[in-house]
């Protein structure tokens, strides 16, 4: 089968540019990395002889995570799935995650693994869709409560109100053209969402469900990076950090990197120096961080993954 029979021309375009922009980022870290390597080997031993206590409570919260992100997905299901098979598919598809561009490959497993329950392709992908928005959401609420917490941590730059009207005039422009082809098909698209919806939050416990291991993911993630800041004695308040973590996570998901690889590093270190953290120190939690969430997972990540498409589960 040829590449042009897998893929239609303008997803095959789009996977191309992806790639590229993927590597270019790759390429830019490895320069980084290469040009600041003796700090960033300072924070490697500074993390050898970090606090374990913090770094076991850090690992803790890491592993927690994906039964969240499994509760998180059966609430946005009507239907009850397995539950040890559901924790196995999320814990696979942050493997495969890592591996994939831009969220593509826990998309793809999580989409596979809902179908093989009998859910139907419009369903699974809606399903999916319905937990990334909470997990936005939530994402947003946390950011908008911190930031009314530690004010000054992120710096908003002012802009000309003349370039926020033209934004805004070419938006309605934009929507006042699409809106005679698409209307129709938008229409169908929400009606069918809204009755999805209703068919999830009709039952308050799949509703507690999909907000509450939504809300209880991302904050693992920002404990885990507390800790981790406390084990190797990085001098910023908790919640400073978990607005940085927040700030800097939703800036790397805009570049398709796999994971976050490099462009969640680079913008994490970024934000802790930036709010007062020395460099080494910085490093150091980077490195820990990742080294939780990325590195360590990976590999029985891939080998759960692996039994799941051997077992049909995928």
């Amino acid at each position: 089968m040829t590449p042009e029979q897998i893929l239609p021309s303008p997803q095959r375009r789009q996977t191309y540019w992806h790639t590229a922009l993927a590597l270019a980022v790759l390429a830019a870290v490895v320069w980084l990395a290469r040009r600041h390597w003796p700090m960033v080997e300072t924070g490697a031993v500074r993390l050898a002889v970090a606090d374990q206590g913090w770094l076991l409570v850090a690992g803790v919260a890491t592993v927690a995570t994906w039964p969240c992100s499994a509760f998180a997905q059966q609430g946005a299901v009507p239907d009850r799935l397995p539950p040890g098979r559901l924790v196995a598919a999320q814990f696979a598809a942050s493997a495969a995650n890592h591996v994939l561009p831009a969220g593509l490959g826990a998309g793809v497993v999580t989409l596979r693994f809902l179908m093989r329950c009998g859910i139907p392709f419009a369903g699974a992908a809606t399903a999916i869709a319905v937990k990334g928005t909470a997990g936005g959401i939530v994402r947003g609420a946390l950011i908008a409560m911190l930031v009314a917490v530690c004010p000054g941590v992120l710096l908003v730059p002012s802009l000309d109100a003349r370039y926020l009207v033209a934004v805004c005039v070419a938006a309605v422009g934009a929507l006042a053209l699409l809106a005679g082809p698409l209307s129709d098909r938008c229409r169908r698209a929400l009606t069918a969402l809204r009755a999805y919806l209703g068919a999830v939050h009709a039952r308050p416990v799949r509703a507690a469900a999909l907000w509450g291991g939504s809300l209880a993911f991302v904050a693992l993630h920002c404990v885990a990076l507390v800790a981790v800041t406390r084990a190797v004695d990085l001098p910023l308040p908790p919640a400073r950090v978990a607005l940085l973590h927040l700030a800097a996570s939703t800036v790397a998901a805009l570049l398709p990197t796999p994971g976050g690889l490099g462009s969640l590093d680079v913008a994490l270190a970024l934000a802790l120096t930036a709010a007062g953290a020395p460099a080494v120190a910085a490093a150091s939690a980077v490195l820990g961080y990742r080294l939780l969430t990325v590195w360590l997972p990976l590999i029985p990540g891939l080998v759960v993954l692996g039994v799941l498409v051997r077992r049909g589960s995928l």
